[in-house]
């Protein structure tokens, strides 16, 4: 009979959490899309291209997927077995709650161990394809965003306008690019002809313009009465750095510890933590030097002991009034090189410190997200047996709310761990800690049928007050 029964709970429950981790990815996906639209329409894109994009960011918000669609589906299936009264004809059978959880329970678990393998194994890996495919669609076919008659000023310091544009994208005619410079001078090149290509290690965009001009204004700044010169040419290069392409120039597209799995996040922690060498090399190599009074400690010790009994109180007992002034100015100078070295020093440090904990919060959320499914599923399946709605409408309203607050939780936690005010683990194990009680309460509720989402119950508890009050106010 039980396992007839854990059968019957298994295929209830397969069929929404395929369907929940179908919606969640597809939303989560949408997202990726949507923050980064404005970079990829208008690059002439090929099929394969966006399918492969589609599917590495679809792969990289697995784990965050998961705990959303076993939140759903654990609430829909329970609420479906309420309402059709199935889960009260198990109750009657004497099957306590805790017992017919225990199928999805155990598979929850796996589940928990598959997103771990994702976060630790695969996302790592397609983290660095997705921040290499972003950088590939960035610079394959810049002239894309080129459009005639248009003044294009994304390339920082300079505005480029196109007259006509063939349609292979590289070849342009009626070219003019203006330098964006400050003061008076204008410069700016005009050409028939050229063509747009990147260079072969794809850092720079180059201009090949033919049978053009070159103007330029030449003087100095708050100068008007300037030379101007003009330079015809057949053939001229221009190349500019496409650092400026970035879809976002707070992405970090070379290094980021997402594409690190657990063990190499526990090598680079690590290492940044045992840096007390290093701050010792500096402070030997940039602010020793500055203290030259440390070769002669042994000697003012030695001096000290042999004058005891005539006690200095000022400078002017062993230095000379003639070099008082520029011993003091000498003194002066070397403390404020001892200062700056050493506030570059403490910004060292603060990086340092921050590298540390944004490696110590991808190592956390490798386990976090993993934990979230057991933490979710033990809301929604007790959850879903006390509301005994099933259907789209309440268990998704839920779901949602649910999620929304573990993922408020999440952010608020992990932005506390980057700025230093908690730690890592507690600003990454915050939300678990916090929804922990709330499913232990819910389980606890629903094994004594509780009746904590019933409108009839809160009716029949208010009804007596509410009675009371009309007396009251009637008098």
């Amino acid at each position: 009979m039980f396992k007839k029964l854990d059968i019957l709970i298994l295929k209830a429950f397969i069929g929404p959490f395929l369907a929940a981790l179908t919606i969640s990815t597809f939303v989560l996906t949408m997202q990726f899309f949507w923050l980064y639209i404005d970079d990829l329409v208008g690059k002439g894109l090929d099929i394969v291209t966006i399918l492969e994009l589609i599917g590495l960011v679809s792969v990289s918000t697995m784990t965050t997927a998961f705990p959303l669609a076993l939140l759903f589906s654990s609430i829909m299936t329970f609420g479906n077995l309420g309402e059709s009264f199935e889960l009260i004809a198990i109750k009657a059978a004497g099957i306590p709650l805790i017992r017919f959880m225990r199928p999805l329970f155990i598979f929850t678990i796996g589940l928990a161990g598959v997103a771990f393998l994702f976060a630790n194994n695969i996302i790592p890996v397609t983290q660095m394809k997705l921040s290499n495919l972003k950088y590939e669609i960035i610079v394959a076919k810049p002239a894309i965003d080129l459009k005639e008659g248009v003044f294009f000023d994304k390339i920082d310091g300079y505005v480029i306008k196109l007259g006509k544009k063939e349609s292979n994208d590289s070849v342009m005619h009626n070219i003019v690019i203006f330098e964006k410079k400050y003061g008076l001078q204008d410069n700016f090149i005009m050409a028939d002809k050229g063509i747009m290509r990147v260079s072969p290690n794809k850092k720079f965009l180059e201009f090949v313009m033919y049978n053009g001009w070159r103007y330029q204004e030449r003087g100095g700044r708050g100068v008007t009465n300037t030379e101007f010169t003009r330079l015809y040419f057949k053939e001229y290069k221009k190349v500019f750095d496409l650092k400026t392409f970035g879809m976002n120039k707070n992405t970090e597209i070379i290094y980021d510890p997402k594409m690190l799995s657990v063990r190499q996040l526990g090598h680079a922690i690590d290492s940044l933590q045992n840096k007390d060498s290093f701050y010792i090399k500096k402070i030997n190599s940039d602010i020793t030097p500055y203290l030259r009074f440390l070769v002669y400690k042994d000697s003012n010790q030695l001096f000290l002991a042999q004058n005891k009994n005539a006690p200095l109180s000022n400078f002017s007992q062993i230095i000379p009034d003639s070099l008082q002034s520029s011993l003091s100015e000498s003194a002066g100078y070397k403390f404020s090189s001892i200062q700056t070295n050493m506030l570059l020093l403490n910004e060292i440090f603060l990086q340092n410190q921050v590298a540390t904990s944004v490696h110590a919060i991808e190592w956390h959320r490798k386990f976090t997200l993993s934990f979230a499914c057991i933490v979710l599923f033990l809301i929604g399946a007790p959850l879903g047996s006390i509301i005994r709605k099933g259907g789209l409408g309440t268990p998704l309203i839920l779901a949602i709310v649910f999620f929304v607050f573990f993922f408020l939780l999440n952010n608020f936690g992990e932005k506390f761990a980057k700025s230093g005010e908690w730690t890592a683990y507690f600003g990454m194990w915050m939300s678990s800690l916090v929804l922990i009680p709330i499913g232990l309460f819910l389980t606890y509720k629903a094994m004594r049928d509780s009746q904590l989402f019933n409108q009839e119950f809160y009716y029949r508890l208010l009804n007596p007050i509410k009675v009371t009050l009309r007396k009251y106010f009637k008098k």
